[in-house]
């Protein structure tokens, strides 16, 4: 009998898929509904047709989450023996052996008992993933490595389940499950996240208002980094030159002058207000400089680094071809220019070098700001 339509996309899906597709739900805290959101959509892709298995669910005696995985299939879980205590982890052999489509793993930074295939989750899902199977999972941003510290310095807690930074960013989609501040206290308040006896303890302390914001800020930071990185790889892939001016991208181009910090310090205040990523470029096209310039210049770009700038170092023949070209690379979207109160040959030597960033540089705005007025 000759295939279906269907039958051939699925096989021709099959053969190019090289590894399972990994979609992250990031939250800020416990309790904004990240486990409530990922089962959600394994069961919405159950009920398209879709082979959708749990490999491990934590409900921690949440009734709605609880709900949700009686209508999903579960893996059994691995009983382990560890120090004469019986211990169940999320077993990777019987999920690939039982080859679903897709396996629901919460809790990505969870650190498996001593005995277990792997020492961490995130292991686990990697091995699934190699296994082209899709995997779902949840994570909270403190458990990212290198955000943890922060969050000690905001909140007071520890954090001592982490994963590597790269593993969140290797997410094919990542999806912010997102929730007021306020409307996650009012959530605890009802006891919808912890049990009636620790919740006025748990509001004093990690789920103060001002915690609960500052962790909203950095789980969206990192979502937006995300979004930003995917656009980016799209741009490449697709050879996409031309500026697509989705966010804010501003630069600015700094000398051994002294008065560039100025300049420096005008650009990190527009960036500030645009909310844009700012780039200080300097532009080495071989000529000799000497150390009192050397110095000036060091003191100019180590001034960017402090106002939180990219300092991006380049060479080349000519200032507005290596300017045009890190333009057109990094995507970005207004350039600010330095002019002096120069006459003569330096003034036409100014002009003629932006005039030669324009005709090179894809579509961008250009601010000229004298460096010797404030």
């Amino acid at each position: 009998m000759p295939k279906r339509p269907e039958e051939w996309l699925e096989a021709v899906t099959q053969a190019e898929k090289q590894k399972g597709i990994f979609k992250l739900f990031l939250g800020y805290a416990p309790g904004v509904g990240k486990t409530y959101s990922m089962l959600s959509e394994g069961i919405r892709r159950h009920a398209r047709g879709e082979d959708v298995v749990i490999g491990v669910v934590e409900t921690h005696g949440r009734k709605g989450v609880g709900e949700l995985v009686c209508q999903l299939e579960t893996v059994p879980r691995k009983k382990i023996e560890y120090k004469g205590t019986m211990f169940e982890e999320m077993d990777v052999d019987a999920i690939l052996a039982r080859k679903p489509q897709v396996v629901v793993v919460d809790e990505l930074a969870h650190t498996n008992i001593p005995g277990s295939k792997h020492r961490k989750r995130y292991e686990d899902v990697q091995e699934i993933l190699a296994a082209k199977i899709d995997v779902l999972s949840t994570m909270n941003i403190q458990h990212m490595e290198s955000v943890a510290p922060t969050v000690r310095a905001i909140t007071g807690v520890v954090v001592r389940e982490t994963v590597p930074d790269w593993v969140p960013l290797t997410a094919n989609e990542t999806v912010m499950v997102d929730l007021t501040p306020e409307a996650l206290q009012k959530r605890m308040q009802r006891g919808d996240v912890y049990a009636a006896d620790k919740v006025s303890q748990a509001l004093q302390n990690f789920f103060r208002r001002g915690n609960l914001i500052a962790l909203r800020e950095l789980a969206l930071r990192q979502v937006t980094e995300h979004v930003d990185r995917s656009l980016e790889n799209y741009m490449a892939a697709k050879d996409i030159r031309e500026t697509w001016p989705v966010r804010e991208r501003l630069a600015v181009c700094v000398s051994a002058n002294p008065a560039a910090q100025y300049l420096i310090a005008r650009a990190a205040r527009m960036a500030r207000r645009l909310d844009a990523e700012f780039y200080v470029i300097y532009v080495d096209i071989g000529r000799k400089i000497s150390e009192p310039d050397l110095k000036s210049l060091e003191a100019n770009l180590h001034f960017a680094e402090d106002l939180g700038a990219k300092v991006v170092r380049l060479k080349g023949r000519h200032v507005a071809d290596a300017v045009a070209e890190l333009v057109r690379e990094k995507h970005i979207t207004q350039v600010i220019f330095g002019r002096s109160s120069d006459q003569g040959l330096r003034k036409y030597l100014y002009l003629s070098a932006v005039n030669r960033f324009l005709k090179e540089a894809p579509g961008v705005d250009v601010h000229i700001v004298t460096q010797e007025l404030d």
